[in-house]
């Protein structure tokens, strides 16, 4: 019995150093997602979030775009076949969402509809100085159906998140880091070599303690207080049998800086 080896993806690059993965979407001319970009990026990202030798993703694009949304051509068919074909752009976000590590979207360029959408489900959002990002969705008589409408409101609160979607907004870096839609701007000259700082920060962290932070902290979301409580509680007790916690312990006593492994 033969096993065949996953496709080799087209329009993605997997680059792996010093702990931290840059998938980086290579889809001229402007980054949009279809189901084949999908496909690949589902192949892609599961075997990079279980990899512990992995400690920090990086997500990015190429040239003037992050991703653009949707690619037109596909949506264009308004069929529930093709909605459902697209859909699983939301379980991209699920699984950057859910990877039990840190996960920065290095905004390199304009980052539209679906690419804001996929930046949200990142625990991190570094944009360069020249780029935008909004949800032009309304402009086609659509709304952000892809995770937008339910993740920007938890980001911003309701009231802000739908006035942003209903006037279809496009904002400056600036703007987006005023309201606390991305974390940092940095001038583009700047911006690669701050992106590699950033992952290389975050990869020194006790990661698997982060991931563990980043599940009860959405398993408690829905709970009531006393019921999260117990989440949280019970991720504690896992934490205090971990190489890392030991290890952060023992450096504060020893008046050193922890080694962490992600273990």
């Amino acid at each position: 019995m033969t096993t065949e080896s996953p496709p080799t993806p087209e329009c993605l690059a997997v680059t792996c150093a010093s702990g931290v993965a840059t998938v980086t979407i290579d889809r001229p001319p402007a980054n949009a997602f279809d189901p084949a970009l999908i496909a690949e990026l589902l192949s892609v990202l599961p075997p990079l979030a279980a990899d512990p030798d992995v400690r920090c993703i990086v997500v990015r694009g190429t040239g003037r775009f992050f991703v653009a949304g949707a690619d037109i051509r596909v949506m264009r068919e308004l069929t529930e076949e093709t909605q459902r074909a697209m859909r699983p752009w939301t379980d991209v976000q699920k699984l950057l969402e859910s990877a039990p590590k840190p996960v920065v979207a290095a905004l390199n360029g304009h980052a539209l509809g679906g690419g804001a959408e996929l930046s949200l489900a990142c625990d991190v959002r570094v944009m360069t100085q020249s780029a935008t990002i909004g949800f032009p969705e309304m402009g086609l008589g659509l709304f952000p159906g892809a995770g937008g409408s339910q993740r920007l409101p938890r980001l911003l609160g309701a009231h802000r998140a739908k006035l942003l979607m209903i006037q279809g907004a496009r904002l400056s870096a600036t703007e987006a880091l005023d309201i606390g839609l991305v974390d940092e701007v940095v001038p583009d000259d700047r911006f690669d070599s701050r992106i590699d700082e950033l992952a290389t920060e975050l990869a020194a962290k006790p990661t698997r303690t982060i991931g563990m932070l980043k599940h009860i902290v959405e398993a408690g979301r829905t709970l009531a207080l006393d019921e999260a409580l117990d989440v949280e509680f019970a991720a504690v007790l896992e934490l205090i049998r971990t190489r890392d916690t030991a290890e952060g312990l023992q450096a504060f006593l020893d008046k050193r800086a922890p080694s962490f492994t992600g273990r």
